[in-house]
């Protein structure tokens, strides 16, 4: 007798309020999970239901997070949660990672570094994930630490349409990569929104650091869209937004799929001369936090098509194309 497939979608601690959205949009609930802590800082989970059979997908933000959690915490937990399913007899174990942490240590820039990005992909596939989901990675080559099959999704026809709905004139408009490792990405997003594109350089003397030391065409009396994968400390970001005003940009805007926000991110920004920091919700954006500058679009949708087409072995490239 076959087998009838069956999804179960369930959520770490990290971003709660994404994986409910995410389960309504498929038409099913978010499934019981237990997970503690203990006094000793040791993470705990338990699935309270069967999950033998089931095609499982976790859904979890690997940074820290307003629980109290923070970066490893949410990274444990994860691998925790894949550990209890596989040995619950899951028939597949999916790892929803709507941040994937550590990405930016991916390869050595100096002597006697980690490539922590490789390792967190040999720690996941070492826990047992048959599969990840994961959005807007810090460098594409990242799906290739994986010997499992990695379906990277992007933000782009999201924060696309936020634009369109601005009502701008494309010849207003000049999308601006804030350094040369994001051209590829902004010449994309340039083109679906038929305008002009600049492209900055920068350096990083220390970490969290950024001095923009070139800038590559002509913002003069343009709206310009600083497009980034993530915004940590908003030190980059506020620079390259200052050093566009300075070459004549009428207005400023700035879209990021990883809102982190970390020490000073809130009050660099609503000091800038950015008229908006749009971000979505794949890292979780505290509700006092989403007023003034910070605006917050949903990814519940992309991101539950993305399972339903991996749970039905369809295409999920199509949904980006």
């Amino acid at each position: 007798m076959e087998k009838r497939k069956r999804m179960a979608v369930f959520s770490g601690s990290s971003n709660l309020k994404l994986a409910d959205e995410i389960a309504q949009e498929l038409g099913i609930s978010l499934g019981n999970v237990k997970l503690e802590k203990f006094a000793n800082g040791e993470i705990y989970a338990r699935y309270q239901e069967s999950v033998r059979g089931a095609d499982v997908f976790i859904v979890q933000s690997v940074c820290s997070s307003p629980n109290g959690f923070d970066v490893n915490d949410n990274l444990m937990e994860l691998l925790i949660m894949i550990d209890a399913a596989k040995r619950a007899s899951a028939h597949s174990v999916s790892a929803v990672i709507t941040h994937y942490g550590y990405a930016r240590q991916d390869r050595k820039a100096a002597p006697r570094e980690p490539i922590t990005a490789k390792l967190v992909a040999d720690l996941l596939t070492a826990a047992g994930a048959d599969n990840i989901i994961a959005i807007d990675l810090h460098q594409d080559a990242i799906q290739g630490f994986f010997d499992k099959p990695v379906n990277h999704m992007t933000a782009m026809p999201i924060f696309v349409d936020y634009f369109e709905q601005k009502g701008f004139k494309s010849e207003e408009l000049c999308v601006v990569s804030p350094d040369v490792g994001r051209a590829k990405a902004a010449k994309k997003f340039s083109t679906l929104l038929d305008c002009d594109i600049a492209i900055m350089h920068k350096d990083r003397p220390k970490h969290n650091q950024a001095e923009i030391t070139a800038l590559i065409g002509d913002v003069k009396d343009k709206i310009c869209i600083l497009n980034d994968d993530m915004i940590d400390t908003a030190g980059s970001l506020v620079a390259a937004a200052t050093t566009l005003k300075a070459k004549g940009a009428k207005k400023i805007y700035a879209c990021a799929t990883h809102g982190l926000f970390s020490g000073p991110a809130y009050e660099r920004l609503e000091n800038s001369c950015i008229e908006e920091v749009v971000v979505t919700n794949a890292v979780p954006v505290p509700l006092e936090r989403q007023t003034g500058k910070i605006k917050v679009v949903t990814l519940a949708p992309l991101f539950a098509q993305t399972i339903k087409n991996v749970y039905n072995n369809g295409s999920v490239a199509s949904l980006f194309e």
